[in-house]
């Protein structure tokens, strides 16, 4: 049925139509529907249109306006909808809404549902409205948006987006885009309350047409607003994002902007509710990715774009994205690489010694800043995101597997950072603690790891294992069963880990005597096993629970009194109170069997034993009655007190080998003796009898008491024993009637033995010397000579043995330089490294007897060399010599031992104490031998055996150097400790006193020294000045090459370690030796050089370095230049040294290259462009990211000066291939400086800086242009000696590298033409024009006198092509064309044309390939 419209009506005049009131408008839109009758003719009438407006108004003032107003809008509007085009009821349409907004703008209606379905209603039927009508709707919508408070004031926004869209989209209105645009633009810059805020976010996705930079402005406009939004509105605010991304709005700048306003802006509100939104936030994001993995991608390449948007929430996010199977693995290789890239470039910013203060300290807390953003992410992980927890684990035990050496563990925890491997471990000990869910992934993880991984990636995991016991014990008790578990696989685990393993444990064991007979059971199964690691990872572990159950009883590391974690009631109800007898008498018999083990389960065994005394003085007794038996297995208290040393070798297979270290037992059963506690008798309990196969019976208990006083005059005689009689007697007794090659071998197995014991008795001799007084001193000296005699003795029939056999045989004894390093778990490592027989302070003893029998000799020397005889001076000369060949010896092997016992190590204290004590004394010997009147040239003349004593005396030097060197490494790794450095320069100052001191031009340098407050500097500088300086000084003027060598050293070690201004004095003085001395001795010379160059400050440093470049290369010569004898300006350059300076400028070169290689990849994180582009506020970036490209720039023209110098010398053939590929990879860097210069597409290009620009122009003029000339001479020489030995290989080699050089050259300049091109500057005016680059081979033949002819100069380079007038021309032009990127040069084919008669030597094979690669490239050219 169709309604008949206005102009339906009669045309006749007639009654006006009756009116309608409001009332009759709500009851006829109700009865409409049944009736379907017409609409009456007072609506189609638009005289009535006021009337029917009034009617909205009278109903907006009554008592209760919503319903009302809502009724008659609803009614009205469904009258409207039966005639939608009918003009008269478009217009009342269009009244209608426009006095609605009015009246809800003014708040005479209420804002409430029913007016959002008013509205709504009105949205459905908008296209009804004129046109021309809806700019005033438009307008009337966002004319007074400040009086939007809540999302009920903001309903009215529903309509605008269809509005918009319906004007945009109309032809009747003229610039309909233009009037868009103006209403967006009003509401950007209107202000927004946060109702208006929510209300735009959820229309924005509406708003289709918007440009990219509208869409931007809306976003930065949302975000800025964002942290006055409730916290309550943000999941679902950010969800509306989140959708609006989805959509294709702007995805990179939304999802930037949601990670940076949680990350950043909403970083200091750490409260739970912020939290616990945050949680909800990211299971929208997780939810948001599932549905739209292009969402996921965007993340990831934004962390994997810029570092500076790490946060704890892009870490929380990578963890939730991990959780998505698709994004799994990339989202922990992005948190692995991040977390890995800011300590690697923390780390290579402080060794870049030229890198500004600023530059490193930025490096410093962008590390800091990513610690503390994954320990929050791990921390905030119980407030509703708890579906992280998965991904935390498994990025814990990553980084646990790629966790840094000890070197730099200790560099990162100088600098106030955890480093990977603590990071990790306190990931999973928060987890641990939190989250009962993943204690059981963990453990289970950490099982799995050890097992499958190798050894030095397990002891991570096997720290964290001990750290999550020793912190939190009672939760650790409920994995007590899989941890016996884990202990099924001790006997399959590597030793060390098994030993570490069991140490981990030990704290647990307290706790659970389930846990410790367990381990018991195991250990005692694997001391069955005939694996020889498996016995000695068995034994560390009985020595470990015996150790543990002592210190636990005494409060010691292993009692948990100050633990922070509490044990529920349950868990305590399991904890024992009581853990028994003392473990020691319960494995006894377990310790008896050890005693027929191999040597090294006893050795174990021994200092095991010695660490119980140590750790419970009052076990010495049962500790000496448990040694007993087996000691006299080897001693017969005869008149003659004879050792069997024969029955402690034995030889099976041929093979001979130690069976029972008696020197290690007579040593253990030495110190337990000292140790043992005055007037306390050494009965044990009568419970314990027992365990040593003893009966209460009157013989075994008089036996005890006298255990120790059995051992104490046991070794007396077996020291009378040794002193009195003749080494070669008893010797001789342990020779057996074998194959001479046997009788070698166990003649040097029982001298090593020995040996062993006379340092036993060595270091009982200097325990009794500190308390003796000076008769008894007398005689303790003369029984100090002899066994030094016999030492010697047993030294050199270990020698001759050797000598004899050829090959040692079985591993006996671990020499120093096989010492290995410690770990941190255990006590003593799974090593073969011998712990000294002779504690520091014995040592120490022997260095201040010997020291003061020395100078007794060296007073008297001249007078006995005069008034005695000949054989007398000289007995007594050999005497003191070996003495001091043999403490310096064991002082040497005592340091370099230093690190074999861990620092909990209860021996560490009683062998080493405090090593720093040898320095001073190893100081006043060093003196005492160098100023030795012996030593000069006429006294070698007068004797026969002056030159031998010469040069043992110069051999002793070099000892004690070494030791004082060692010991001061030591020193060094500790930056607390400086007691050695101060009692060195206290020393110092009496030996030189600084008016004495040769070194005078820089006196200034102690007192400015004297005035710093770093006692740690100030150590260290006046070392240097007081004491090497004078010393390198003395020992240069007697031609000490090798001491001077360890000086060198010395300075190079302690002056790294200074800072830059104390460094740069120590160069100075460097400088100033190379430019005095004549120094002829190579490698002096190259130590010199390097403190020279290397304790230099940048830019000092290259400086330096082209000053003795430009000297290098009048001494060497040129072409152009013949070579000089010796070098005016510095005196250590002359011929004898020219090669050992080149090297050492190159090796300094190569370090700068090194360094240019990670400046340059970190330059491109700061490069102008991508500052350009970049969305987020850097605060004032732009200022580290220039200097590091000026510093670098600098660098470079430097380097660039030093290598102009080196491509003019006349330089041998592996210095001139080194050099070559040392410029290939500058070349390379250059390429890629140039590179980053040039914009990409869409981005505006920059001009090159002055620097730049001189950098190029330098490179081109002293660098390039020589090159050429330098690469074509190299070639002519080896084609004049053609003929030399391994010039087949030579031509293989440079084959490789000319071509890579030249192609690096093309690769750099090819750069420099694009970047000539987008910014109109010619880059490129003073490069070489004149040199061919094609690799094609000319067939010309040789000439008769055998000299290769100039390069051709017909040929035009790729440079000639690219003029600067070809620069500024348009891009278009044809005749432009880029440099090739293969490598083209006439050097190579040239080298192969000179090299004809060689060619027929090369294979077949290696010639065709080398024929297609040339090939090839003529094609790409």
């Amino acid at each position: 049925m169709v309604i008949p419209t206005e102009e339906e009506a009669p045309s006749t005049r007639g009654p006006s139509p009756p009116q309608l009131t409001d009332d009759d408008i709500v009851r006829l839109a109700r009865e409409h529907p049944q009736t379907s009758a017409s609409l009456p003719s007072f609506l189609l009438s638009s005289t009535s249109h006021p009337t029917l407006i009034s009617y909205l108004h009278s109903r907006a003032a009554a008592a209760s306006p919503s319903l009302a107003v809502a009724d008659y809008t609803f009614s009205l509007l469904s009258l409207i909808s039966l005639s939608p085009h009918s003009p008269p009821l478009s217009t009342l349409f269009s009244s209608l809404l426009l006095a609605y907004i009015k009246l809800f703008n003014s708040r005479q209606i209420p804002h409430d549902r029913n007016s959002l379905k008013t509205i709504q209603i009105f949205y459905l039927h908008l296209e009804i409205a004129p046109n021309h009508d809806l700019l005033a709707v438009a307008d009337a919508i966002v004319f007074d948006l400040l009086q939007i408070v809540n999302q009920d004031d903001a309903q009215l926004l529903d309509l605008l987006p269809r509005c918009l869209d319906l004007i945009r989209n109309s032809e009747e209105i003229e610039r309909g885009g233009d009037f868009v645009n103006s209403v967006v633009d009003h509401v950007l810059t209107s202000d927004w309350s946060k109702a208006l805020l929510v209300k735009v976010v959820s229309l924005l996705r509406e708003f289709s047409y918007l440009d990219k930079g509208r869409c931007r402005e809306f976003l930065e406009k949302v975000f800025v607003g964002m942290k006055g939004v409730d916290l309550q509105d943000l999941p679902s605010l950010v969800y509306q994002l989140l959708v609006l991304a989805s959509k294709g709005f702007s995805k990179r700048e939304v999802i930037e902007g949601i990670v940076m306003f949680f990350g950043s802006k909403m970083g200091s509100k750490a409260t739970s509710i912020v939290r616990q939104v945050e949680g909800t936030v990211l299971l929208h994001v997780n939810f948001a990715v599932k549905q739209d993995p292009s969402l996921g991608q965007e993340v990831l390449g934004l962390v994997r774009s810029d570092l500076r948007v790490f946060n704890n929430f892009t870490v929380a996010i990578l963890f939730s994205l991990a959780r998505v199977r698709r994004f799994s693995e990339s989202s922990m290789g992005i948190l692995k690489a991040a977390l890995i890239m800011a300590y690697r470039d923390f780390k290579s910013a402080e060794d870049c010694k030229w890198l500004s203060n600023d530059l490193k300290e930025g490096y410093l807390q962008t590390v800091k800043i990513v610690e503390k953003a994954v320990l929050r992410a791990v921390n905030d992980s119980n407030y509703g995101r708890e579906h992280i927890v998965p991904s935390i684990v498994q990025l814990g035990f990553i980084l646990l597997e790629s966790a840094e050496d000890r070197n730099q563990k200790a560099f990162y925890n100088s600098n106030g950072l955890m480093g990977t491997e603590e990071l990790g471990i306190q990931m999973l000990k928060s987890l641990f603690d939190v989250h009962d869910m993943a204690r059981n992934e963990i453990i289970e993880q950490c099982k799995f790891r050890i097992l499958s991984l190798k050894p030095e990636q397990s002891m991570p995991i096997i720290r964290l294992l001990g750290y999550l016991i020793q912190s939190l014990p009672y939760p650790m008790l409920e994995h007590v069963s899989r941890l016996k578990e884990f202990l099924d696989y001790f006997t399959f685990m590597h030793g060390k880990i098994a030993i570490c393993f069991v140490t981990a444990l030990l704290p647990l064991i307290k706790f659970s005597r389930d846990l410790q007979d367990y381990t018991i059971l195991v250990v005692r199964k694997a001391m069955f096993r005939r694996e020889d690691t498996v016995r000695i990872a068995a034994i560390n572990a009985i020595i470990d629970l015996v150790l543990a159950e002592k210190q636990s009883k005494r409060g010691g590391p292993y009692s948990f009194q100050d633990s922070s974690s509490q044990a529920s009631s349950s868990q305590q109800a399991e904890i024992p109170c009581s853990l028994g007898a003392g473990l020691f008498q319960e494995l006894s018999g377990l310790l008896q069997r050890c005693l027929c083990q191999q040597a090294k389960v006893k050795e174990i065994m021994y200092h095991g034993l010695v660490k119980l005394v140590l750790v419970d003085p009052l076990t010495a007794g049962p500790v000496l009655d448990f040694l007993l038996p087996h000691f006299l297995h080897f001693y017969r208290e005869d008149a003659d007190a004879q050792l069997g040393i024969s029955c402690c070798v034995k030889s099976e297979s041929g093979k001979v080998c130690i069976e029972e270290p008696l020197d290690c037992l007579l040593s253990s059963i030495s110190w337990i003796l000292l140790l043992q506690p005055p007037g306390k008798t050494d009965r044990p309990s009568d419970s314990s009898w027992a365990c040593f196969g003893f009966s209460l019976s009157q013989e075994n208990e008089a036996g005890k008491i006298l255990s120790s006083e059995s051992f104490t005059s046991a070794l007396l005689k077996i020291r009378q024993c040794l002193r009195r009689g003749n080494m070669e007697d008893i010797f001789g007794q342990t020779q057996d009637t074998v194959s001479r090659t046997s009788e070698d071998e166990k003649s040097r197995c029982c001298a090593l033995i020995l040996s062993g014991i006379v340092e036993v008795l060595l270091n009982t001799i200097a325990t009794e010397m500190e308390k003796a007084t000076d008769i008894e001193k007398v005689d303790l000296l003369k029984e100090l000579i002899d066994f030094v005699n016999h030492y010697d003795f047993l030294k050199k029939s270990r020698s001759t043995s050797r000598q004899r056999n050829g090959i040692k045989r079985g591993n006996l004894r671990t020499a120093v330089h096989d010492i290995p390093d410690s770990t941190d778990l255990g006590h003593m490592t799974l090593s073969q490294a011998r712990i000294p027989f002779l504690a520091t302070s014995s040592i120490y003893q022997l260095l201040q007897t010997f020291l003061d029998l020395y100078n007794i000799d060296f007073s008297n020397g001249i007078t006995t060399s005069q008034n005695c005889s000949q054989s007398s001076s000289g007995k007594t000369l050999v005497c003191t010599s070996k003495m001091i060949s043999f403490v310096l010896n064991v002082s040497l092997h005592q340091i370099k031992s230093f690190t074999v016992l861990g620092k909990d190590d209860p021996l560490k204290t009683l062998i080493y104490g405090e090593i720093e004590m040898l320095g001073p004394p190893l100081l006043k010997l060093i003196w005492l031998l160098k100023s030795e009147p012996k030593l000069e040239a006429d006294q070698k003349k007068k004797e026969g055996k002056g030159r031998k004593d010469v040069e043992d005396r110069k051999e002793h030097l070099h000892l004690a150097l070494v030791c004082l060197k060692e010991l001061i490494k030591i020193c060094l790794q500790n930056p607390h400790q400086t007691s050695l450095l101060e009692d060195l320069v206290s020393l110092s100052t009496v030996e030189y006193p600084l008016r004495n001191v040769a070194d005078v031009g820089s006196d200034d340098e102690c007192e400015i020294a004297s005035g710093t407050d770093d006692q740690n500097i100030k150590s260290k500088v006046l070392l240097i000045k007081r004491c090497v300086r004078p010393l390198f000084s003395e020992l240069l003027g007697l031609s000490f090459v090798r001491e001077v060598e360890i000086l060198c050293d010395i300075v190079m070690m302690i002056g790294n370690k200074l800072p830059c201004k104390w460094r740069n004095f120590h160069g100075a003085w460097a400088v100033r030796i190379c430019n005095t001395s004549g120094i002829t001795n190579s490698k002096v010379a190259k130590n010199l050089v390097d403190l020279a160059i290397c304790l230099s400050s940048p830019p000092d440093d290259l400086i330096v370095a082209q000053e003795m470049a430009k000297e290098l290369l009048k001494v060497m010569g040129s072409e152009s230049s013949n070579p000089l004898e010796t070098s005016e300006t510095y005196a250590i350059i002359n011929h004898s040294t020219t090669s050992a300076v080149a090297s050492s400028i190159l090796e300094f070169i190569e370090s700068v290259i090194v360094d240019m290689d990670w400046a340059t990849a970190k330059l491109k994180t700061f490069s102008p462009v991508t500052l350009e582009t970049a969305s987020l506020d850097l605060n004032g970036g732009h200022a580290p990211a220039l200097s590091l490209e000026e510093t670098l720039y600098s660098r470079a023209e430097a380097l660039v000066r030093v290598l102009s110098s080196f491509v003019l010398m006349n330089m041998k053939d592996p210095q001139a291939e080194h050099l070559l590929r040392l410029i290939t990879r500058f070349y390379k860097h250059l390429a890629r400086m140039s590179k980053l210069r040039i914009a990409p597409k869409g981005c505006r290009q920059l001009l090159p800086g002055l620097k730049f620009q001189k950098l190029v122009e330098l490179t081109c003029r002293q660098l390039t242009v020589p090159l050429y000339s330098f690469v074509a001479l190299m070639q002519r020489d080896q084609q004049e000696n053609a003929k030399s030995r391994g010039l087949l290989s030579k031509i293989k080699r440079e084959n490789r590298c000319i071509p890579d050089l030249i192609f690096q050259i093309e690769d750099y300049e090819k750069y420099l033409i694009q970047l000539s091109k987008a910014t109109k500057v010619n880059l490129l005016r003073h490069a070489k024009r004149s040199t061919s680059r094609d690799f094609k081979i000319l067939d010309h033949p040789r000439t008769n006198t055998g000299e290769e002819e100039p390069p051709n100069h017909n040929h035009s380079t790729a440079v000639q092509n690219e003029t600067g007038q070809e620069c500024e021309d348009n891009e278009g032009n044809g005749s432009e064309r880029a440099p090739s990127p293969e490598p083209h040069s006439p050097l190579a084919a040239e080298d192969s044309e000179s090299d004809g008669e060689d060619r027929d030597a090369l294979p077949n094979p290696k010639r065709s390939k080398m024929s297609k690669v040339v090939q090839d490239s003529d094609d790409e050219a």
